[in-house]
């Protein structure tokens, strides 16, 4: 059996790794396409080399565009990537333009889909992310779900039985087997982090592109500053945003972006996160650290049930919760985020009912 595995954005890697791991181990040969939609050395490349990923096969250099320019380019790139390999499946993973780009391309060709984290709705199709995992699940042959809801979701929009496959978080995974060296880096301490420190990550349009709202969160974050430190990676298009508007960042200490054990490092160590990102709201909760969500809904909703997660859609309310906010004594994980989830995806694809 053969896998063609396509990523492209900073959240798909922790994803592919555990699965590209269990797929060595099953004895499969695989190919890795980097579409190139993250292309900046701390968005793409670092995170292969500390999640002991190889580096990609191909790389379609799709750059940075619009949706439709990014969609597009992928799709034209990576046709002929899939008629030359000819895979058994073209495994994608999560939400981004890069997935729905695949999922096109791979059912148009007739060659099986699977979707990696399949299931998860926000319900607000407003977001591209939305779209993306909407339309990349009505044309996935096999769903590989992160959790029991997303099971329950793909029923209720009627896939099939045997179509669903409840794998677990494969982004636990990652975190897992990467934890103890983000812990030994000390790259905390070197960013002036630590037990008392609130992360921060913001990157969706909603909150970066109105410069109205994006001054009314960072005018949170700069009230919180007073009183504890308040460390921000800043994505580059955050960045960029920031400086266009010219907003004062006060003891607000901003950071370029940082590689996946630095992130880790910052986090497990952290009085809170601060955060837009749907990813680490799943670390957050396997951590065992408070998170407070800006936004009005997630995608990952057992990250509230089960989890430290909150939604805080309004900037004002941030100082307010911080300055209540208790680290519980102990992190609550969900069923099937134990380190395995690559495994049984593995499994998921090579015993599929139509598999040759």
């Amino acid at each position: 059996m053969k896998l063609l595995h396509v990523v492209g954005a900073r959240p798909n890697f922790p994803k592919l790794a555990p699965v590209h791991r269990a797929a060595n181990a099953a004895g499969l040969l695989q190919r890795i396409v980097h579409t190139g939609q993250h292309y900046q050395h701390e968005l793409s490349g670092g995170f292969f080399r500390e999640l002991d990923i190889p580096a990609p096969d191909i790389n379609l250099e799709v750059g940075s565009g619009t949706h439709a320019q990014q969609t597009g380019r992928v799709m034209e790139r990576l046709e002929p990537v899939i008629l030359e390999e000819r895979p058994d499946w073209v495994v994608v993973y999560g939400d981004v333009n890069s997935t729905l780009a695949a999922a096109l391309v791979a059912s148009k060709l007739g060659v099986r889909l699977a979707h990696v984290e399949a299931g998860l709705r926000s319900y607000d199709r407003s977001m591209p992310e939305e779209i993306n995992r909407l339309v990349t699940d009505r044309l996935a042959d096999l769903l590989l779900t992160p959790s029991r809801d997303a099971d329950a979701t793909l029923r209720s929009e009627g896939e099939p039985e045997e179509e669903i496959a409840f794998i677990g978080n494969v982004m636990v995974d990652s975190l897992l087997h990467c934890l103890p060296a983000a812990r030994r880096s000390g790259f905390a301490e070197r960013a002036g982090a630590g037990s008392s420190a609130v992360i921060v990550t913001l990157h969706r349009p909603t909150n970066v592109d109105d410069p109205a709202r994006l001054a009314a969160i960072m005018a949170a974050l700069e009230e919180i500053a007073r009183e504890r430190p308040v460390i921000f990676p800043a994505h580059p298009r955050t960045a960029s945003r920031l400086a266009e508007a010219a907003i004062d960042l006060g003891q607000v200490r901003l950071l370029p972006p940082v590689a996946y054990l630095d992130m880790l490092s910052l986090i497990q160590s952290a009085h809170a996160v601060i955060t837009d990102s749907g990813g680490i709201q799943e670390e957050t909760t396997v951590l065992g650290v408070p998170c407070l969500t800006v936004r009005e809904n997630t995608e990952r909703p057992i990250t509230l049930t089960q989890g430290t997660n909150q939604l805080v859609p309004e900037p004002a309310r941030l100082a307010p919760i911080v300055r209540a906010l208790q680290r519980p004594a102990a992190a609550l994980r969900p069923e099937g985020w134990d380190g395995h989830a690559g495994e049984r995806a593995i499994l998921a694809l090579t015993s599929y009912k139509n598999t040759p």
